[in-house]
């Protein structure tokens, strides 16, 4: 718009463009409650599992200090890189909590708390804070470097060991998404407080965790087990935990420190196992499962001698996880991401099947669905586990038409921006083009196509268009100073709907 240069904005222009960003941020705030709420349990689920890791991690570390004492030479080194690393860590999740606090503030005033818990945000459906200050103050940038260094850091020290380097650089990985954004864009850009904040909690958790799992490696270079060891106890350690209804709970009962040339016998719940030590039940019901038991093995002085234990698992019902790569719902005529996962079973090994709408596989674990009717629809996930297909669950989407875009002038010279209104030369006005989008609001992607017009100028007979090209003699009728009004701009989308996208004001 070349033309604005030696025109001054005017008043009423600047209170159009003010009125305009308040439309926007009106548009952008229709973010769904059940999202919100959604966001407060993943992030009070992370806290809870961020205090479990640095209450391992605190024992991890009163280990470690164990093993120095009683062997300094052999354990200094690695014990100094285990200091450096909890340093190192400590630094990054203080920054991040502090990163957390400052967009709470900023979106809470003075209602916001040193916590930043997302349910105690207010403001959790706020899009401008996290741009704010993550974006145009920079701070994201910031936090990349951050977590790029801590992440070069934990690769560093994990040398001779490529996969444990790999998972390092997956759950820290800060690159271009597959649409071409940058991370910065990606975590920060029109997204939700309560969004930011979950995902900052994430990165948090990841770091704790990661913490542990290198202290945890390089406390086994020492190779202090040799010495470590001083008591006998016995160690339940189950296949897994959490156990689908439907399913079998599977543990090994070990005693640790055992003589391999002596076999110790295994009860649980007053039954005998095998040698294997495999504790193996059916599952039938949900809930907290605790069963104890006891190993008998005798001494050297040919005493029997016993080592209680207990145990406990949980059993659940079937559960899936799904997430809308775009928005809460599903929209007609497009198509709609998503990416399904149940825990603990590999994405190959996941299904779905959707009522009322049509899918395909795009690969493991991502697919793209499209609705055939209105109203809502229903997505399942099932599981293939032990060569049986179980229902996971799955969820229900609204189904909407795609919301209106608007309307925008995009002259024909390379480099040049798409403009709502404002000055304009002749020369310009005769190479432009009508588009429809959404412009920088973009939160889902549909292609519009402007297909009729109306060409508006005071002295002159109104002209309709059809098309998106203006009409070139009815611009060279047009004399400076002349306003020119685009009314009725009509465009159609790919559900086939006709949409009304009102006016355009041009000056020459």
């Amino acid at each position: 718009m070349s033309g604005a240069k030696n025109c001054p904005e005017t008043p009423r222009q600047r209170m159009i463009g003010m009125m305009y960003l308040v439309l926007t941020a009106m548009l952008a705030l229709n973010v769904s409650s059940d999202v919100l709420n959604g966001f407060a349990l993943v992030d009070n689920s992370l806290h809870t599992t961020i205090e479990s890791a640095e209450t391992r991690n605190k024992v991890l570390y009163s280990d470690f200090q164990s093993l120095f004492k009683q062997n300094p030479t052999k354990v200094k080194e690695w014990l100094d890189k285990a200091n450096i690393v909890r340093r190192k860590s400590d630094s990054l999740y203080e920054y991040i909590q502090n990163f957390k606090v400052k967009i709470v503030k900023l979106a809470d005033k003075d209602k916001a708390n040193d916590s930043a818990y997302v349910y105690q945000i207010v403001a959790k459906d706020n899009l401008d804070i996290p741009s704010q200050y993550g974006l145009l103050d920079g701070n994201a940038k910031i936090l990349k470097k951050k977590i790029d260094n801590y992440r070069d850091f934990l690769v560093s020290l994990s040398a001779g060991n490529p996969l444990k380097q790999n998972v390092y650089k997956e759950v820290f990985a800060t690159n271009k998404g597959k649409d071409g954004k940058s991370w910065e864009d990606d975590t920060f850009e029109m997204m939700p407080v309560s969004a930011v904040v979950t995902i900052l909690t994430k990165y948090q958790s990841d770091v704790r965790a990661s913490e542990a799992e290198i202290v945890q490696f390089l406390k086994a270079q020492t190779d202090a087990s040799d010495f470590r060891v001083n008591k006998v106890e016995a160690l339940v350690i189950p296949e897994s935990k959490y156990v689908i209804r439907g399913d079998r709970y599977k543990a090994r009962i070990v005693l640790s420190a055992v003589d391999s040339t002596r076999t110790p016998k295994y009860y649980v719940n007053g039954s005998q196992l095998p040698a294997s030590g495999i504790y193996e039940v059916g599952c039938t019901s949900v809930g907290t499962k605790t069963f104890a038991g006891q190993i008998s093995l005798p001494g050297n002085d040919g005493i029997m001698r016993t080592y209680p234990f207990r145990g406990d698992y949980m059993v659940g019902e079937p559960t899936a996880t799904l997430s809308n790569e775009d928005l809460n719902v599903v929209y007609k005529g497009i198509d709609n991401k998503f990416s399904v996962s149940v825990p603990g079973v590999a994405a190959a090994n996941i299904n779905i099947s959707v009522d009322g709408g049509t899918f395909v596989r795009v690969e493991a674990g991502r697919y793209v669905i499209r609705p055939t009717r209105d109203g809502e629809i229903r997505i399942n996930v099932f599981a293939k586990i032990d060569n049986k297909n179980l229902s996971m669950g799955g969820g229900n989407y609204r189904v909407k038409y795609l919301p209106d875009p608007k309307a925008f002038l995009q002259p024909s010279e390379a480099g040049s921006k798409s403009i709502r209104g404002g000055y304009m030369s002749p020369y310009q006005l005769r190479s432009s083009t009508l588009i429809a989008s959404y412009g920088d609001d973009e939160l889902v992607k549909a292609n519009f196509k402007v297909v009729s017009f109306t060409m508006i100028a005071r002295g002159l007979t109104p002209q309709t268009v059809s098309g998106a090209r203006l009409s070139p003699s009815f611009i060279d009728k047009l004399l400076k100073g002349d306003i020119l009004m685009i009314n009725n701009i009509k465009a159609v989308g790919p559900d086939q709907r006709i949409r009304d996208l009102g006016s355009i004001s041009i000056q020459l």
